[in-house]
């Protein structure tokens, strides 16, 4: 094998793509790029480039992590989500295209965007959706809840990088139904993006997600629902009446969730469609 950048390159997409890897080309140069500490534009211009044996070597386990299957966001440490750069780890799942769908509603829903709001993330993680809305909100404040301590890390330090600690705090809580005695105030928005994978999915799903991301974050019990389940008396009883929730859902949830929500009186107004045209966000209104 050669050790110019371009021919190492050529051997990295051979590997990834013969693992199952459909964007190995660009993969490959994405780690690169992480490998060198080039911009693309480098990678991309230079493929004469003559490795030395530290920059291959380099290149050859960030590559050898990829074909194991581990996500390319948890390799580089890095993840876009809503034109936002966000730290990602093992800790936490790896922000998705799909879930800007949530922003978008939300953000559709919000008429004034200088108003004083309040908003509370259950599940927030990497507080992709809670920093997402905040970058577009300038005088709303946040609350992001999560059970796991170390998300609530890379949370936190998302915030802190984005400037936007001053608005966004976190806080270690479970959604039982005594959520509200450890949660103080009533927000004018809840969002969520539930586990909501059945365990019969599981087996289906990519190496990526059932080798390296957390299961506590993913596993939505025997139907999927579990956790929707938990969260539904919490939603109603920390929004605001006539506060909105908007809720990640899995494709075909749709009906069953909104069933969920109308028992402890919150009424789905809409049912939002990512890029796919799938189900993808419920919209619901606090009639309490």
């Amino acid at each position: 094998m050669g050790s110019t950048l371009g021919d190492v390159l050529s051997a990295a997409a051979g590997r990834l793509d013969a693992a199952g890897i459909e964007s190995a080309r660009l993969d490959a140069r994405l780690l690169a790029s992480q490998a060198l500490g080039w911009e693309q534009g480098q990678i991309l211009s230079r493929p004469e480039h003559a490795l030395s044996p530290d920059q291959r070597q380099a290149l050859d386990i960030l590559v050898a992590r990829r074909e194991a299957r581990e996500p390319l966001a948890a390799i580089t440490g890095q993840c876009e989500f809503w034109s936002l750069d966000f730290t990602v780890t093992n800790d936490v799942l790896v922000p998705r295209p799909d879930s800007e769908t949530l922003v978008e509603a939300a953000l559709a829903y919000i008429k004034d965007r200088d108003a004083d709001l309040e908003i509370i993330d259950f599940g927030t993680g990497t507080g992709c959706l809670l920093l997402a809305l905040l970058s577009e909100l300038p005088r709303a404040r946040g609350l992001g809840v999560d059970i796991s301590e170390a998300a609530l890390d890379v949370a936190g330090g998302n915030a802190e990088r984005l400037d936007m600690d001053g608005r966004a705090r976190f806080q270690r809580s479970d959604w039982d139904a005594n959520v509200d005695a450890v949660i103080s105030g009533r927000f004018d928005l809840a969002i969520a993006n539930p586990p909501y994978i059945a365990d019969s999915e599981f087996a289906g799903l990519e190496p990526e997600v059932t080798r390296f991301e957390p299961r506590l974050a993913l596993s939505g019990g025997t139907d999927g629902l579990d956790c929707y389940q938990t969260l539904a008396p919490g939603l109603r009883r920390l929004l605001k009446p006539d506060g909105h929730a908007f809720v990640e859902i899995g494709a075909t949830q749709a009906n069953a969730v909104s069933r969920i929500l109308r028992r402890h009186e919150l009424e789905t107004i809409c049912v939002h469609k990512d890029l796919s045209g799938l189900p993808r966000v419920i919209e619901a209104l606090n009639n309490f």
